[in-house]
């Protein structure tokens, strides 16, 4: 009996050190998966709040263009609303120094959807979403969906980008240095 009872002691603790072994690789093994999902979570919700903020920095500034473009107002009327945010489209490359972006706008006459590239102004830092960025657009232009009661609706194309074109007066060629004259 007394030999049974050694024997099971020994079993039982032999069995209890190795559960302990690897319930401590396993607390170990889920504290690091915990940490790998929060990092990669917190990763994903920072580049998020990034795309948010470079998506209302380049609608509002385009906002204020279309707002002062009389194709756009005689189109669509005034006044112009950008649409919801879930229907826009925003690509980011050249490390978040360009941007694509299309976004539906409403008017009392009419629909459209604005497409604009831009790019950024100033440096990099570490909280750059937090801070609101200056963004010069360099193409803009507005697909307009206006219903007609004599047919089918028109669909125009209106560049809403204030390009502004060289005079004519102006010569586009690099000055040359003239010559002295010899007498």
């Amino acid at each position: 009996m007394f030999a049974r009872r050694l024997s099971s002691f020994f079993k039982g603790s032999s069995t209890s050190r190795y559960s302990k072994k690897v319930g401590t690789l396993g607390s170990f093994g889920r504290k690091a998966v915990s940490f790998v999902l929060i990092t990669v979570t917190g990763g994903v919700a920072l580049s998020a709040l990034d795309d948010l903020s470079i998506y209302r920095g380049c609608s509002s500034k385009a906002m204020e263009k279309v707002m002062n473009s009389k194709a756009m107002i005689e189109a669509i009327g005034e006044p112009i609303e950008k649409g919801p945010w879930y229907n826009a489209s925003l690509a980011v490359s050249h490390q978040r120094h360009s941007v694509s972006c299309s976004f539906p706008v409403i008017g009392p006459q009419g629909t459209g959807i604005l497409h604009l590239k831009a790019v950024r102004n100033g440096e990099d830092s570490m909280f750059g979403f937090l801070q609101q960025r200056d963004w010069d657009i360099l193409i803009m232009d507005a697909l307009v969906h206006v219903p007609s009661n004599e047919g089918p609706q028109q669909t125009l194309r209106i560049n809403v980008s204030n390009i502004v074109d060289p005079s004519p007066g102006t010569d586009d060629k690099p000055s040359v240095p003239r010559e002295p004259e010899k007498s």
